[in-house]
Parts: C-alpha cells; sequence; structure tokens
C-alpha cells in the first residue's frame, strides 16, 4: 500500500539565491533579468499536507494507519470480554455490562483519529467531528436516501414478511405507531442492542473513525470496502461464543437473523452508500434495518408456495437498488463531502468518488 502523496523536492539554486539577497539590490540591478529568474527558480515548490513522519516514508504512513484500524477493532471486541461471566450474550446482565464497555471505547475512538493525524502529519482541512460524518449540511437526505434504497435491496424479504404475517397493512401500522410498542421495545436490552447500541457504535469505530484513516493510504475506494473486512473479522468472535453454549452450528450463525452476530454482510449496503453522504446517520440506519431484517431467506422463499411472485421481488429489488445506486448517491445532494477534503489535503484531488 503506497499513500497517494508527492515527496519532497530539493529547490533549485536556493545557495545562489541567498548570496544575490545578501549582496544587496545592486548586485541585483547588476543581473537584471537574471537575478529575477533566479530568485523565482529558488522558490520551493508548495508541499502537500501529507508529507509526514519526518520523510520517513510514504509506507509508514500507511502501516500507522493500518495499525490504527486493528488496535480500534481490538479494543471493540476486547471491552466485551472485560466483563468474566459464564452467562450467555442474550442474557439481559452480560448485555448492561457490555453497553458500558463499547460506549466507553466508542467515546474514546476519536481519540484515535486525533493521534494517527498528529503521528502521519495530514491536515484533514475540516473539523474532525465533521470528518467523522457529524454534521447537519444535507442530513436529511443522507438518513432516508440510503435507507431508502438498503429497503429496496431488501423488498423480496419485505414481500416475504409481509405474505407470512398474520394481520393486514392497517394492523400493522397501528402496531408499529403504537407509544406501547416503542415502550417495550426501549425496555428490552436485545431490541436496545440490535437496533440502537451495535449499530450506533459500531458505525462510529468501524466506519466513521477508520475510513479518514485508510482513505489518504488506498484511496476512497478501496478504503470504503476495507472497513467492513474490519468488521467482519472483528466479530468472528461470536462464532466461538455462541458454539461455547451449543446455541447454534457454524452455519446457522453466519446465516443468523435479527441480532449483531457476525455477518459482515450488513456492512454491505453501508459500504457502498457510506462514502457519498458523508454523514455518520445513513450507515447507522442502513445497520439497524439490517439487523431488524436479518440474512435474507432464500431457501424459504424457494419453497415458499407464493415462489413466482417472492422470486420476481428478489430479483426487482437487486435491479432497483443496482440501477438507483449512482443516481441516489449523487455527491451534489449532499453539499461537500468532508472525505474529499481530506483527500485534496492528502495529495489526492482526482479521487474518482469526489469527481
Amino acid at each position: 500500500m503506497t499513500p497517494r502523496v508527492s515527496g519532497r523536492r530539493r529547490p533549485r539554486g536556493g545557495w545562489v539565491a541567498s548570496l544575490l539577497r545578501a549582496a544587496g539590490p545592486g548586485a541585483m540591478a547588476a543581473l537584471g533579468g537574471d537575478g529575477l529568474r533566479l530568485l523565482s527558480v529558488s522558490r520551493p515548490e508548495r508541499q502537500p499536507e501529507s508529507t509526514a513522519l519526518g520523510g520517513s516514508g510514504p509506507g509508514l504512513c500507511c502501516w500507522v494507519s493500518v495499525f490504527s484500524c486493528l488496535s480500534l477493532a481490538c479494543s471493540y471486541v476486547g471491552s466485551l470480554y472485560v466483563w468474566k461471566s459464564e452467562l450467555p450474550r442474550d442474557h439481559p446482565a452480560v448485555i448492561k455490562r457490555r453497553f458500558t464497555s463499547v460506549l466507553v471505547v466508542s467515546s474514546l475512538s476519536p481519540l484515535c483519529v486525533l493521534l494517527w493525524r498528529e503521528l502521519t502529519g495530514i491536515q484533514p482541512g475540516t473539523s474532525l467531528f465533521t470528518l467523522m460524518g457529524f454534521r447537519l449540511e444535507g442530513i436529511f437526505p443522507a438518513a432516508l436516501l440510503p435507507l431508502l434504497l438498503t429497503m429496496i435491496l431488501f423488498l423480496g424479504p419485505l414481500m416475504q414478511l409481509s405474505m407470512d404475517c398474520p394481520c393486514d397493512l392497517a394492523d400493522g401500522l397501528k402496531v408499529v405507531l403504537a407509544p406501547r410498542s416503542w415502550a417495550r421495545c426501549l425496555t428490552d436490552m436485545r431490541w436496545l442492542r440490535n437496533q440502537v447500541i451495535a449499530p450506533l457504535t459500531e458505525e462510529l469505530v468501524f466506519r466513521a473513525c477508520m475510513l479518514p484513516m485508510l482513505a489518504p493510504c488506498t484511496g476512497l475506494g478501496p478504503a470504503v470496502f476495507t472497513c467492513p473486512l474490519f468488521f467482519g473479522v472483528a466479530h468472528f468472535h461470536h462464532i466461538f461464543e455462541q458454539l461455547r453454549f451449543r446455541q447454534s452450528s457454524v452455519g446457522s450463525i453466519f446465516l443468523s437473523a435479527g441480532d449483531e452476530g457476525p455477518e459482515p454482510w450488513k456492512a454491505a449496503p453501508g459500504a457502498a452508500l457510506s462514502p457519498l453522504p458523508g454523514h455518520l446517520i445513513g450507515p447507522v440506519l442502513c445497520h439497524s434495518f439490517c439487523n431488524y431484517m436479518g440474512f435474507p431467506a432464500v431457501c424459504a422463499a424457494l419453497e415458499h408456495p407464493q415462489r413466482r411472485p417472492l422470486l420476481a421481488g428478489y430479483a426487482l429489488g437487486v435491479g432497483l437498488f443496482l440501477l438507483l445506486l449512482q443516481p441516489l448517491t449523487d455527491p451534489k445532494l449532499y453539499g461537500s463531502l468532508p472525505l474529499c477534503v481530506l483527500l485534496e489535503q492528502a495529495g489526492d484531488s482526482e479521487a474518482p468518488l469526489c469527481s
């Protein structure tokens, strides 16, 4: 990995220009245009902000970025096991303790980005929280459009859910909008974990903090798809945890639905949508929606009594998602993109996703 930065050049004619300045205006007048030309040649070229680490080489900048991301991932996963317990992960006492630890790690995660900035010397050109996606500009399209695209992608599973639901649409809306239903959800530890705490803290650590550190090193496109790798690897600990309590087999764990399990597929919609809005709220909502829906039950759809319209819904959802992805993630819809400003400061002003 080589960051897209420019190395320093030795200014040409520097010692000649120094002599001319020391000799004073008389020598300059005697040389005429030659003196002015020597002075213009001697001016050092403007360097990008990303020539850092005291000239230790661009490769070191990438290693710092990767090590910072690994440290964040290990800290997040390690915080889950600070509390020793023989209880399973879905026990309310375990969930409450893990809430405390992951909230502490997530709150401290911006400090890792600050340390990375100091070590690499890269100046983002904007505030840290703006760079991480905490901003008001374009917040409404950034919240609604990514979620809409994700729901379109899940058109087949949504049809399947409505077909298998015993209640009709009107009754379902009444349940969703009822204050008592929300009150029960807010007192349910599993619901809070899957729909609120896990999406918020994981997107903060694995996307908002990691993207700015990886993008100057790999470019924005590769960084977008590298962050979910850290996310997926960090979730493999759930395999051993669930096998330890004999809750399910390895295959069913990978295809588990409705919890925060080790399925890296949950990051895929957010990976496709996250860099362009420049907001954290979009990936958080998409992540929460994916946690609610779970992995698409394709095998059940193949055996469903209405499998033809259901499979058509699956295909239509994927097709519409791919068709609408580019127009609905146009950067013009969301205002200026902080990650593009960061790449410009790092010397990569021609990033494909920013042009």
